[in-house]
């Protein structure tokens, strides 16, 4: 499209206490002013933790309020990760006038699917003339998911991903043969710290990639880092 303005785009990976809601929107809210961002992207699960025997969170929930007063103060789409209503692993779309479910994932995990039910559509997201595909983690390796999202034409595929720090490798790899093969940014956001199911030690290392495979920003390892990319 002519006459977009740039996107600025950034991956944030929050500290997160396990199932605190209203403490992990609190940091989420501080990560949202610290972006100056229009989208900002969070790992799966963002607002619980890998807990995946914890309670569904309603997009009414009053322990949101911070993240949503923080969207409003500066007019951010934050893409946050939650359990919802219909069992489902899901991304929440958070603006300064409130909170809708955007996506639920489409390919879970075999632990997960003890209780969750995959998605059954992919997902895009129109941000100032921008097209954001979404994506939860699993979906990121799945190509059919990639290819589905990329049909509906995009310009941004956008996944909160968890996995252990000795799997880092798997993220790049995926997020880079996605903007390889349909020729878009990619945008990745990977929890950080530690988190139940047995993630005592997380990758990090969130990461927006251009559509030539190259990483324009990177955040480290630790909770509570950021990484930002204009792009145009």
């Amino acid at each position: 499209m002519q006459n977009r303005t740039p996107l600025r785009l950034t991956v944030a990976q929050p500290p997160c206490v396990p199932l605190d809601v209203a403490e992990n929107a609190r940091a989420h809210a501080a990560a949202v002013r610290a972006a100056r961002a229009r989208m900002v992207v969070f790992p799966e699960l963002s607002l619980t933790g890998y807990e995946l025997q914890g309670p569904v969170v309603s997009v009414d929930d009053p322990r949101l309020a911070p993240l949503v007063e923080a969207c409003a103060e500066t007019g951010t789409l934050a893409l946050a990760g939650a359990p919802v209503a219909g069992e489902h692993i899901a991304t929440l779309a958070v603006t300064g006038d409130g909170v809708t479910v955007a996506y639920r994932k489409m390919w879970l995990g075999d632990v997960e699917a003890r209780r969750f039910r995959p998605g059954d559509t992919p997902a895009v997201l129109d941000v100032d003339g921008w097209r954001v595909g979404l994506a939860v983690c699993k979906d990121t390796g799945v190509a059919a998911h990639a290819a589905e999202t990329a049909a509906l034409g995009i310009d941004v595929y956008a996944a909160g991903v968890l996995e252990s720090a000795c799997d880092a490798a798997v993220t790049d790899g995926r997020a880079r043969r996605i903007a390889t093969t349909h020729r878009v940014w990619v945008a990745v956001a990977s929890f950080a710290g530690s988190t139940g199911g047995g993630y005592t030690e997380a990758a990090g290392g969130s990461a927006i990639w251009s559509p030539a495979g190259e990483v324009h920003a990177r955040t480290g390892t630790e909770p509570g880092e950021l990484a930002r990319a204009d792009i145009d």
